[in-house]
């Protein structure tokens, strides 16, 4: 006989970083949730590299931070090392990283999720969704008890019918030393929906203790470190350092040898890898022409001697996993205290997904994660937060919170998994987004702030002090179009020391400082606001003095392509029974079910001159369907 314990509003299943951000997101907009989990010890588990952003990613720390997510802030009290990548190029690009103590992060957020108010955590195996009428009712566990929710959120990362492979030798694991799911993928496929299967992999980890650290170049971080979080006043932990070192004409000798037992190169795989983090075999055989590959060494935690060897992700047999570590220097006397393993795992392809995460085929039921065939921590927190907050909005009966692909890389991230799908694990590029100079790493709380507040996620002393900071650019920005500086002989000789030419007429601070041999800090001595600007401000105001015209034309033509976001197209609408549309380009359009023209235009493969007949044709539906 089932038993059923309990009802909530929503449920999310999975505790990855995913889960973790949807269930706070639920939680915090007052519904009952509870996050199941099949072990609460690994709650966000950085299950690979203990690092938290990077390029792109960083943009997405930021902007979940921005939204009132949880990343930012933990990574902030967890981080051990950080630095902004990509200082020596444009600021669109500029994105920050942070070394994490593995064991710290996941203690945090444990705390955080335990001392939320409406949250329960509960340790089980989901293994059904339990559905009626093609909506959401509820979950069930492998003991049978049942759950019921108005909104379940399925965050899995890659426990979907998860297979370990070191070398020949497989087994199912979620991740090493952890169930898989198997039950509930069957039950999302009994729903009708279509599954296929990637990979991914990590390195073996080392100890500390058996490395020769003189034999490699030490990587420090930023001093003072840059925190993610705008509410962070202070990074306060040790920081450390990483080590670079590269792998060699040998090691590569040695890999070779094993491909005949890499389940990669013998079949034994049939998930599809990431493309732009290829394991150790796959960078040797498709660049056979390169003598060496960089490895990093990174510390897993203050507390700990394990180091993560990232560069040398692998799935070969344990053997030639010690000699190739052994075949590196630094590393001749390396003890592995984890082999690397490539893992395998279901994911359900995200066309099938609406821009808030809820899935088309049963109402109530959203996904976020690597389900959605993502790679990377970062990604799976974005979609977490989103399905969360938009569960939320279902149940209130508001109108589901999506953003743009020129308001934030959230919204590029969502846009391009439900309009163009994946068949690979999707990681986020800067290069993915057409607007990237509006959606800097530097601005994510002037894009997004205010909308967190509004949906209920940031409190008002933190949407005051934001507005305080806007406040102040503004004023700045103003005086600089307004303000004149006078010629003279020290400012002259001045600029002339920078390699600029002198001015010989009153010239606006604003033109001055467009001058690229010319920074803030020459303004500030030259001609100083009555307020004292933090780095941060000073930084925005020269970004936007300098980058006008360019920022100016990316948010005109964000502006000319808002109007067919703006045309809707009915949920049901009948591509078979519209003429001039080719077989090839229905189906398309059938399978995405774009909600928008503008979404129709970014589907693969769909012509300029399918969409003008699709617009006609929706606007003669509103037409006939229009109220008189």
């Amino acid at each position: 006989m089932q038993f059923k314990e309990q009802d909530f509003d929503v449920i999310v299943v999975g505790a990855g970083h995913a889960g973790c951000e949807a269930a706070l997101a639920a939680a915090r907009l007052g519904l009952s949730t509870c996050l199941f989990t099949i072990n609460l010890d690994t709650i966000a588990q950085l299950s690979c590299n203990p690092a938290i952003g990077g390029l792109a990613k960083g943009h997405l720390v930021r902007e979940i931070d921005a939204l009132g997510g949880e990343m930012a802030h933990i990574t902030d009290k967890a981080g051990i090392q950080f630095r902004m990548l990509n200082l020596s190029k444009g600021p669109a690009v500029w994105s920050l990283r942070a070394q994490a103590d593995r064991a710290m992060y996941r203690g945090i957020m444990k705390a955080t999720l335990e001392t939320q108010q409406n949250l329960v955590l509960k340790q089980a195996m989901i293994e059904k969704i339990v559905t009626e009428d093609g909506r959401i009712r509820g979950v069930t566990n492998s003991l049978g008890i049942s759950y019921g929710a108005m909104a379940v959120i399925i965050t899995t990362g890659t426990f979907l019918k998860g297979l370990i492979h070191i070398g020949l030798d497989n087994f199912q694991a979620g991740r090493a030393g952890e169930f898989a799911s198997v039950g509930l993928s069957d039950s999302l496929a009994l729903q009708g929906f279509k599954l296929g299967r990637l990979k991914t992999g990590t390195p073996p980890r080392l100890d500390a203790r058996s490395i020769d650290f003189s034999k490699t170049v030490p990587q420090y971080g930023d001093e003072p470190p840059s925190p993610f979080s705008y509410s962070t006043q202070k990074i306060t932990n040790p920081q450390l350092p990483c080590y670079i070192t590269y792998t060699n004409p040998a090691t590569h000798e040695i890999i070779r040898s094993g491909l005949d037992r890499s389940p990669l190169y013998s079949g034994k795989i049939q998930g599809i890898g990431p493309r732009y983090c290829p394991s150790i075999e796959d960078k040797i055989v498709r660049f056979s022409e390169k003598e060496r590959h960089q490895v990093f060494l990174e510390p897993e935690g203050l507390e700990t001697a394990e180091y993560y060897a990232n560069g040398i992700s692998t799935s070969l047999p344990y053997d030639i996993q010690v000699r190739l570590v052994r075949s590196i220097a630094g590393l001749e006397d390396a003890v592995i205290m984890r082999p690397a393993y490539a893992i395998e795992y279901d994911f359900v392809y995200p066309t099938q997904v609406k821009h808030s995460l809820e899935t088309k085929a049963v109402e109530g039921l959203f996904l976020a994660g690597q389900i959605n065939g993502t790679s990377g921590y970062e990604e799976a927190a974005a979609q977490g937060l989103m399905a969360g907050i938009n569960a939320a909005m279902k149940l209130k009966g508001m109108e589901p919170f999506i953003l743009g692909r020129e308001e934030a890389y959230i919204g590029v991230l969502i846009d391009d998994l439900v309009t163009k799908g994946t068949r690979e694990p999707y990681r986020m590029f800067t290069s993915r987004a057409e607007y990237r100079l509006l959606l800097r790493n530097d601005n994510a709380d002037f894009r997004l702030m205010e909308k967190g507040h509004e949906i209920g996620l940031i409190s008002g002393s933190m949407i005051e002090k934001f507005r305080e900071r806007k406040a102040l650019l503004d004023e700045e920005l103003i005086r600089l179009r307004t303000e004149r500086i006078k010629p003279g002989l020290e400012l002259n000789d001045s600029l002339e020391a920078l390699g600029t030419t002198a001015i010989t007429e009153d010239t606006l601070l604003e033109k001055l400082l467009k001058r690229p041999e010319v920074k803030y800090p020459f303004i500030r001595e030259k001609a100083p606001a009555s307020s004292v600007l933090s780095q941060e401000i000073e930084q925005l105001v020269e970004i936007n003095v300098k980058y006008e015209g360019y920022i100016q034309r990316q948010v005109e033509v964000a502006a000319k392509l808002k109007k067919y976001e703006l045309k809707k197209i009915p949920e049901k609408f009948d591509y078979k029974a519209t003429p001039g549309l080719s077989r090839e380009i229905v189906e398309k359009l059938t399978e995405v079910r774009p909600e928008t023209i503008g979404q129709a235009l970014r589907i693969p493969g769909i012509t300029p001159a399918a969409v003008s007949i699709i617009l006609v044709a929706v606007e003669g539906f509103w037409r006939r369907t229009a109220k008189p």
